[in-house]
């Protein structure tokens, strides 16, 4: 996050994003709802496929601003704050979610188990897994993307203020904000949801309804 935020080259940030994504992605692999099951291919590689595609997609994303801006030498201050202050906190929140989704994709497809408030397994449900993947992929864009974008506003109300006189002291500063703020947002990020998500009645299959008379459905969100 933080070497991703002071890149000034599109290369360099394509690197870089690429590796923050990498990461991300493999992440997400380990800590989603492990209930579907592969029955005509294999699951796991499928799932690495589609990581590694949202993977280089996301980072292309990321590095397309400054890449156009170096192409046509767009250096005028509106171009400058647009491109190297706004941009990239909307942009990484974004592809965070875009990735979650992406690997966690099979839980779309397959379902995900439905359990009730004694913690037995009901059914699959394809409606639970849609909402446990949105859920995280939610909580990942709050993450990354108020990371990148409170420290910015931070950073300025800091230079306004002449809080930092000394310009090489800028980097440092600037890096224990982003540290802090990230430090800040993981607890946040984690909280937005529960782990053991609720799901109504109405909203399940109407096949899972018929074998049981339960009110109160849950399910394993993931991380």
């Amino acid at each position: 996050v933080i070497v991703s935020s002071v890149q000034r080259h599109a290369r360099h940030s394509f690197f870089w994003q690429f590796v923050f994504h990498t990461y991300t992605t493999a992440f997400t692999l380990v800590n989603g709802n492990g209930t579907p099951k592969a029955k005509e291919y294999s699951l796991h590689q499928k799932q690495i496929f589609l990581g590694l595609g949202a993977i280089s997609y996301s980072a292309c994303i990321g590095a397309l601003p400054l890449a156009f801006m170096n192409r046509y030498t767009l250096k005028s201050p509106l171009m400058q704050l647009v491109v190297r202050k706004l941009l990239p906190a909307p942009l990484l929140g974004l592809t965070s979610a875009f990735t979650v989704a992406m690997v966690r994709s099979p839980e779309f497809d397959n379902g995900i188990e439905v359990m009730d408030r004694n913690g037995k397994v009901i059914g699959v449900s394809k409606k639970a897994g849609e909402k446990a993947v949105m859920e995280t992929a939610l909580s990942r864009a709050v993450l990354f993307g108020t990371t990148f974008f409170l420290p910015e506003v931070l950073m300025y109300c800091l230079q306004r203020a002449r809080f930092v006189k000394n310009p090489r002291a800028l980097g440092p500063v600037r890096m224990f904000v982003i540290m802090s703020v990230l430090a800040g947002m993981l607890p946040v990020s984690f909280s937005m949801f529960p782990q053991c998500g609720e799901i109504k009645r109405a909203d399940l299959e109407p096949e899972i309804l018929a074998s049981t008379e339960e009110t109160e459905f849950f399910y394993n969100r993931g991380i």
